[in-house]
């Protein structure tokens, strides 16, 4: 039996976010609308492509699924093997996260009165379905793990820039900061529907 891919809930969803940002909302109303958006989108765990769900035994992978032409937001999978996380980081631009397949933890940080950074909170754990908004203005500063030691588990990401392309910052518990360039892990395949039957042939 063929499994049936839906390439169009990415391309919808593209649109209406494009609609939304066009609107030029506020930070918190872009949050809330465009987390809705993305709840819509990973509600439905048949539209990724195999090739931008693969894991890399070494480190989780970061593909660019869409860039906006005017650099205003990126759609990324980040696909996390049995155990993987990333050190603590930030973004610098707002983001949306929502969980597609399996589970992850997003611990987030902030700076005690030394400069040091302490866990805010507990975990939060992202179920598929589930979303979360991150803002330079509050929760920026955040670690993201696999919750599982045994499957590979992958979300959504949504940034309000080219994330691949922004300086941003990794950070050791003492707060010291190292700055950085992500880049993507598929740096020749910048849009998801290249790979779908229906572009092919166009």
């Amino acid at each position: 039996m063929t499994h049936i891919r839906h390439p169009e809930r990415l391309r919808a969803f593209i649109g209406a976010l494009a609609e939304l940002i066009d609107s030029n909302p506020r930070e918190g109303d872009l949050l809330s609308r465009g987390g809705k958006l993305l709840g819509q989108l990973v509600r439905y765990d048949d539209w990724l492509p195999d090739e931008f769900a693969t894991p890399d035994p070494t480190r989780y992978q970061q593909f660019l699924l869409h860039a906006d032409s005017r650099q205003r937001f990126s759609v990324v999978s980040f696909v996390w093997g049995p155990g993987q996380s990333t050190p603590i980081h930030d973004h610098r631009v707002w983001g949306l996260i929502g969980m597609l397949r399996g589970a992850e933890y997003s611990q987030g940080f902030a700076r005690s009165a030394d400069g040091r950074l302490e866990q805010e909170g507990p975990a939060i754990r992202l179920e598929p379905g589930h979303v979360e908004a991150l803002s330079p203005r509050s929760n920026d500063i955040h670690q993201v793990s696999n919750a599982f030691d045994d499957q590979v588990s992958i979300s959504i990401h949504v940034y309000g820039a080219n994330i691949g392309a922004v300086k941003r910052a990794v950070y050791q518990p003492d707060g010291s900061e190292k700055l950085f360039i992500s880049g993507y892990s598929n740096a020749f395949l910048p849009n998801i529907w290249d790979l779908s039957k229906e572009s092919q042939a166009q």
